[in-house]
């Protein structure tokens, strides 16, 4: 197995609230656990970074620029992550780059210096998951309130409770441990 050098985290349901479309920097909310998993990734010197579908911008409920000033208030509220990522397609348009494809993860791998086979792809949905195997990533599931029960069961073996705990998993860190 591969070492992890890069986390790559989903935005909505798994760092943030998902707030449907926001465009609204004020409505973001940071998930529990979110902060501390980027803290303790970032202290084991790993590179992170988020990976996003943002099909709003393709259905023209926000623009770009509203995705980018969400992002920021995201990160300022995470403590800063390396990288930003999304994709503004809808599913319709084929885009190599929206998840389930590998396109973001791939271009995030590049963009952070590191192989594909050694980044984690922490979230909330099977798409995320798929993702990260397309890319030869590794994938991890944290269920929420998107996540279809199915989806759930399907990656069971390839889960955590939480994002925090997903990236303790990556690190083989105990809870309650002191990051190195």
């Amino acid at each position: 197995m591969t070492t992890v050098s890069a986390i790559l985290f989903d935005r909505d349901g798994t760092l943030v609230a998902d707030v449907p479309y926001n465009g609204d920097p004020e409505r973001v909310r940071p998930l529990p656990g979110a902060r501390e998993a980027v803290a303790l990734a970032r202290s084991h010197g790993l590179a992170t970074a988020v990976v996003s579908n943002q099909s709003g911008i393709g259905r023209g409920l926000l623009t770009t620029e509203q995705v980018r000033r969400v992002n920021e208030r995201a990160d300022a509220l995470l403590g800063g992550l390396d990288l930003w990522l999304f994709c503004p397609h809808i599913p319709e348009d084929g885009c190599p780059c929206r998840k389930p494809r590998p396109g973001l993860v791939r271009a995030a791998a590049v963009r952070l210096g590191v192989p594909p086979a050694a980044c984690l792809v922490v979230g909330d949905i099977a798409a995320d998951v798929l993702a990260a195997r397309a890319a030869g990533a590794r994938g991890v599931l944290v269920p929420g309130a998107a996540t279809a029960p199915e989806e759930t069961r399907r990656f069971a073996a390839h889960s955590a409770p939480d994002v925090l705990t997903a990236v303790r998993g990556a690190l083989g860190v105990a809870a309650g441990r002191a990051p190195a």
